[in-house]
């Protein structure tokens, strides 16, 4: 839409007023008298000179609107859409004097001010944009009950497993929210996946804290007193940015909490640990650990670079499509010769290479790459697991001592690798009636193994368990290949 707005206003505006004279090779030419009568008004004109105006303030307001991420209660939001109103009143009150051509020219002006407001609010409601306002909110609620409200109480933030897990789930759904190009929601995306990492990194690094044996004693050094009282800061100053990044802090700032932090560092350079080693550690860990919150202190301009989440150019993103193109190439080839019963082309060891290359990608710590190279390993793994129950199935000696139960797994494993085969070929969307069907096929091989009653047998409880796991990730995987995901 808005390479459309600034060609449109070219087409508009961007007529050249010649005085009624047309130049040819450089030589005015004299127009025929019926030509003068319909030729454009002179830029000087009130209702030409006042559309030009309007085309000044539409271009600048034009970037904005094209790359505003945010919502319609944002103050940004309501600033833009204050001022394209006016301009669309501004177009309305323009004179014509009923001449056609000036009423065209009004018309399109007002046009285009219209499709500047629409595009603004079509992408400040865009269900998508909805989706990552709703996903924010539920991390916002989140670290407010169970870090940043404990930590203004003067309670102690326990940070367990299970928080770094939801967060990790917020982030993974944040990652499948789909964009359909548009610049504001990859920017929204983006501005919203990078604040939560960097509240998963100040939170696992908290983590690792609190399995110290820190802080050390104050009768081991005179100093330690000193670095034990800047490690309590270092504490509340890490609750202080979560609370910034997740938009939790109403009078702080990156700025006032940066100078803070800097100040720690240098009252921590300042004193005199010689002598100790381990009071230089003590000391060494503190200042980490400060450096640590103050990389996360940059994020107030952060998403504002195109380069950052518009990924179709970006260099890891392209080396990941390549390797996925590879891979489209052997599973054609694993599929084409087991179709022919053909078990000779077994590319594990490329495919193994494959693996090693992509966790090599740099992802940059960012969360779109992370899954991009999640699902292109994923894509691997499907393979190589359907390669080694082949060949399982295919060397698998069954024997007179065998327990019935654990047959009857084996039965439902080649089920499951006839259907995963399927599956690896499938190219399809989720209403497609083969979708379905191998969605039904899977889920009665669940059912089937859930029917199994091991009797006891060891062995066939293992069998069961690890059967059931690899019906799930086929599943797993099919719902992957057709949930439409983009970067």
């Amino acid at each position: 839409m808005c390479a459309n707005v600034f060609g449109v206003l070219k087409s508009l505006f961007g007529k050249p007023f010649d005085g009624g004279k047309r130049m040819d090779h450089g030589v005015p030419q004299q127009q025929h008298p019926m030509e003068q009568q319909q030729q454009p008004y002179h830029p000087q004109h009130p209702a030409m000179m006042r559309l030009y105006e309007v085309q000044k303030q539409v271009e600048s307001l034009g970037p904005q609107v094209c790359t505003f991420s945010g919502m319609q209660s944002d103050r940004d939001y309501k600033r833009l859409e204050r001022e394209l109103t006016r301009l669309l009143l501004d177009v309305d009150q323009v004179d014509t004097e009923g001449k056609p051509e000036l009423q065209g020219a009004r018309k399109r002006a007002a046009q285009e001010v219209e499709g500047l407001l629409r595009y603004l609010e079509e992408n400040a409601t865009h269900p998508s944009r909805l989706a990552i306002e709703e996903l924010s909110d539920k991390a916002r609620q989140l670290i407010d009950e169970r870090v940043v409200v404990p930590q203004r109480s003067g309670g102690v933030t326990e940070i367990g497993d299970d928080l770094v897990d939801t967060l990790q789930e917020l982030v993974l759904r944040l990652t499948q929210v789909k964009t359909e190009g548009r610049v504001p929601l990859r920017k929204a995306r983006y501005r919203a996946l990078t604040r939560l990492c960097a509240v998963q990194d100040v939170l696992e690094g908290r983590t690792q804290q609190q399995t110290l044996s820190l802080p050390l004693s104050g009768e081991t050094h005179e100093s330690v007193n000193r670095i034990n009282q800047v490690m309590v800061k270092v504490s509340v100053a890490r609750s202080q940015l979560v609370a910034l990044l997740m938009g939790l802090s109403g009078r702080d700032s990156c700025a006032h909490l940066s100078r803070i932090l800097t100040e720690m560092q240098v009252e921590l350079d300042a004193l005199d640990v010689s002598g100790n080693a381990a009071i230089r550690n003590y000391r060494k860990q503190v200042v980490e650990e400060i450096n640590g919150l103050l990389k996360h202190l940059d994020l107030e301009g952060e998403g504002e670079d195109t380069r950052r989440y518009d990924l179709a150019q970006n260099n890891s993103i392209r080396e990941i499509e390549a390797v996925r193109a590879h891979v489209s190439h052997l599973r054609e080839g694993v599929l084409r010769h087991c179709y022919m019963g053909d078990l000779s082309f077994r590319p594990k060891a490329e495919l193994q290479s494959l693996l090693t290359h992509l966790d090599q990608v740099d992802t940059a710590k960012n969360p779109c790459i992370r899954e991009a190279r999640r699902r292109a390993v994923v894509e691997v793994q499907a393979i190589v697991t359907f390669l080694d129950l082949r060949e399982a199935l295919v060397c698998r000696q069954t024997g007179p001592s065998e327990h019935p139960s654990h047959r009857s797994v084996w039965l439902v494993l080649g089920s499951l690798s006839d259907l995963q085969a399927q599956v690896l070929g499938f190219d399809g969307k989720r209403a497609d009636k083969s979708y379905m069907m191998l969605e039904e096929l899977l889920t009665k091989q669940l059912l089937a193994l859930d029917a199994v009653d091991p009797q006891g047998d060891e062995s066939t409880k293992m069998a069961r368990k690890q059967a059931v796991k690899f019906a799930q990730n086929i599943l797993n995987y099919l719902d992957m290949k057709t949930d439409e995901w983009e970067y």
